[in-house]
């Protein structure tokens, strides 16, 4: 098959989307298949970028058989305003490289942004191809409950953009049995529209290792317990009742949360660090994806929050590294969503309520004072994810609905 994927970030960035389709497409080349990404020139979550990618509006390159075609993103201010904007304005530019592209036989979008599910579909209807809508975060009901989109007519808009797409999609793919049922019941789509394809994890590149490693030492970390969040410090974490947390922690030196990564509120959340003198609190900037197994290594336990207002179900892919490195889990998360429900199945850690400081510090506390608990969810964890999360299945199972998806399409 030729397969077309549309994905806004892409390897050198760092972070989930980013190398979650670089592996779809890595592994599909892998199985014989011809795969074209079209992304953006690279600049989300790096502090440096290549100079082969400056000044240029098209770059082309391959990357592990993968044909890449990268396109300038529009001019627009650093910080907050560039994201957001971004997730409107890079679908419609995507458009002109589907059109420098020749014909192939199915195309897929990495959703969010919402509107790469037009960008997806105009170039189908163009090519008269399927196309497979992967909806990782449904939107517009995550801006929704986390009040980022508040205005009534923008609401309704986009409502009608995600029903559009529904419609239009060959297939839609989702992570999650709780994100089916909400397209299902709340979106009212055909259960045969939508497919449950589980995120995957390397287990080969995560693995449990020792604590004692190159990261470990560079920050000096050894003596500590460690307690990481590593990852995008966006709108929808909750980073700021982490570092409150801390302030419960104040009477335990050896215990320290690391905080690795960027975004949105990073800022908030060291100035929150400093307002309140924390000293058992360190901030490091985003890592290279090969130091992301050292980071876990390195962790006692490993947290995972989200805002209490998230109410659309979700399993950060986060959670299945943390398990693939034989580490507990620690959510802060609404307890009705299927990270919880995971989470509690696999018996890989505790769950407590979202921006609860206080619980928060008592379930740290709990597996610093009994540590065979964290040694017994973290072995847990590793054999749930060999056993559930494997990357060449879960690749298989989007190869069979691509060529599905053709089936379907040439009856029409």
């Amino acid at each position: 098959m030729k397969i077309l994927a549309l994905t806004k970030y892409f390897p050198p960035e760092i972070g989930t989307a980013s190398h979650l389709f670089f592996e779809l497409c890595e592994t599909l080349v892998q199985r014989g298949h011809q795969v074209t990404a079209i992304t953006s020139i690279p600049w989300y979550n790096l502090e440096t970028v290549d100079p082969k990618y400056n000044g240029n509006l098209i770059y082309r390159e391959t990357m592990n058989g993968i044909r890449v075609l990268r396109l300038a993103n529009p001019p627009l201010p650093d910080g907050v305003l560039k994201y957001q904007l971004g997730h409107v304005m890079v679908p419609p530019v995507f458009c002109l490289g589907g059109i420098l592209e020749d014909k192939h036989d199915v195309v897929i979008n990495y959703s969010p942004p919402l509107l790469m599910g037009l960008t997806a579909y105009t170039i189908a209807k163009i090519w008269h191809v399927p196309f497979v809508f992967n909806a990782q975060d449904l939107y517009p009901q995550c801006l929704i409950d986390l009040g980022q989109l508040r205005n009534n007519a923008l609401i309704w808009l986009f409502e009608k953009i995600e029903a559009f797409i529904y419609k239009q999609s060959t297939f839609i793919t989702v992570h999650s049995e709780g994100n089916r049922e909400f397209l299902e019941i709340k979106k009212e789509v055909p259960a045969a529209k939508v497919q449950v394809v589980s995120n995957w994890v390397d287990t080969d590149m995560i693995q449990p290792e020792e604590k004692d490693n190159d990261f470990s030492h560079r920050h000096a970390l050894g003596g500590k317990f460690i307690v990481s969040f590593a990852g995008t410090m966006g709108i929808s974490q909750g980073i700021v009742s982490i570092v409150e947390a801390c302030a419960h922690l104040q009477d335990y030196p050896d215990i320290l949360l690391l905080m690795v990564g960027g975004g949105v509120d990073r800022d908030l959340a060291a100035k929150n660090a400093e307002d309140l003198h924390l000293k058992n609190i360190k901030f490091l900037p985003m890592q290279p994806r090969n130091i992301f197994p050292q980071i876990l290594a390195s962790s006692a336990i490993c947290l995972v929050p989200l805002k209490k207002n998230i109410k659309t179900p979700v399993i950060p892919s986060k959670i299945l590294s943390i398990m693939a490195a034989g580490r507990p889990v620690l959510a802060s998360m609404p307890l009705q969503g299927d990270a919880p429900k995971l989470i509690n199945e696999a018996r890989c850690g505790i769950c407590v309520e979202p921006e609860n400081p206080k619980a928060l510090a008592e379930a740290i506390l709990r597996l610093y004072h009994d540590r065979e608990l964290g040694e017994f969810y973290g072995r847990n964890g590793r054999k749930y994810a060999v056993e559930h999360f494997s990357r060449q299945a879960c690749v298989a199972k989007y190869e069979a609905l691509f060529q599905e998806a053709i089936n379907q399409h040439r009856t029409f």
